[in-house]
């Protein structure tokens, strides 16, 4: 079995993928043009042009663009089941997306709606493709606190079926952690789990907060905490996972290149890390090939990239019957490599 044939088969968890920004080229064109009155391009060598992305800001403009045209229940189950057909193109049998429901609500998804149209979606996705979806509800920057509790009101009072947590997203200089605290413990005093993303395209110093101001459980991208001893040493004793997302920091330019990406630093400090793809449809990526990246640059063999699959199962907030599925699976098809 060579490398690419036992990435395949490795079922996954996928933990840190956007709603919005995991649609694939045709589903965005399918969209802008149900929806032509926008400045999405309507034409697939134009729409790959507007995503080449110049810095993090340029990828928030894009992906808010493309929100907007997100404005019927329609459109949100048109989402979810091409993100589920992608996802079990990759043999992923679990994935926790990121919704930003308050994103949606000014162009025409009212919260019932919105829930409505989850639920349905999560069914079909499971029917049709094989894959179990849930929810994190995302503060999308830029937002304030006022903005923070509006999207805790939606969960508390919808909480569709498949909710697991409250995330934070988006532009991160300007909207330290901190400011989120109180959203974040009335989460979770609720029973909601803390997954805010920290330390993409800021220092150690947000994910501190991120730590021990919104008790975060997991960290989206995390990847300055390359830079902080104390930090790495902290995730690896507490077993906090980083969700790191290779092609995603390097479009939006939160890392220089691949070959400078600090994912061998954080894994020999024996930091807990799972692969993901964050916005696939606008990297032009999928998690098959984060884990042959993986591979091919960091030389990452297959106990290596088993582990990580193994660390996604381990850190998702799913049942115990999905993780032992996904952990099964995991050594079966170990077992099936080392025999050939």
């Amino acid at each position: 079995m060579d490398i690419e044939a036992f990435i395949a088969a490795l079922p996954k968890a996928e933990l840190h993928v956007h709603l919005v920004g995991a649609a694939s080229l045709d589903t965005v064109l399918e969209l802008a043009r149900r929806h032509p009155t926008t400045r999405v391009p309507k034409d697939r060598v134009e729409l790959a042009r507007y995503y080449e992305f110049t810095d993090f800001p340029h990828f928030i403009s894009v992906y808010s663009a493309v929100n907007k045209l997100v404005t019927t229940p329609d459109d949100v189950q048109t989402l979810l089941l091409g993100l589920a057909r992608d996802l079990a193109a990759n043999n992923v049998r679990y994935a926790e997306v990121t919704v930003s429901a308050i994103a949606h609500f000014p162009y025409g998804v009212d919260p019932d709606a919105l829930s409505e149209a989850l639920v349905a979606g999560r069914k079909r996705a499971l029917a049709e493709h094989g894959v179990e979806l849930a929810w994190i509800f995302d503060v999308p920057m830029p937002s304030d606190l006022r903005e923070g509790y509006s999207t805790l009101e939606y969960v508390l009072d919808q909480r569709p079926e498949g909710t697991v947590g409250l995330g934070l997203a988006g532009l991160e200089a300007p909207y330290p952690r901190a400011g989120f605290k109180a959203a974040f413990h009335d989460a979770k005093a609720a029973g909601l789990r803390s997954i805010p993303h920290a330390g993409e395209t800021t220092g150690p110093e947000e994910i501190w907060a991120a730590l021990h101001d919104l008790g975060a459980e997991r960290i989206g991208h995390g990847v300055s905490a390359a830079t902080d001893e104390k930090l790495l040493k902290h995730l690896a004793e507490t077993g906090i996972p980083l969700e790191v997302s290779l092609t995603s920091n390097i479009c939006t330019k939160a890392v220089p290149s691949l070959a400078e990406h600090p994912l061998p630093r954080l894994l020999d400090a024996g930091v807990t890390v799972t692969l993901n793809t964050d916005d696939p449809g606008m990297f032009g990526t999928n998690l098959n090939r984060e884990y042959l990246l993986a591979h091919q640059l960091f030389g990452l063999g297959r106990p290596e990239l088993a582990e990580l699959a193994r660390n996604a199962a381990r850190a998702a907030f799913c049942s115990e019957q999905t993780r032992s599925r996904l952990l099964d699976g995991i050594d079966a098809v170990e077992r099936a490599a080392a025999d050939q």
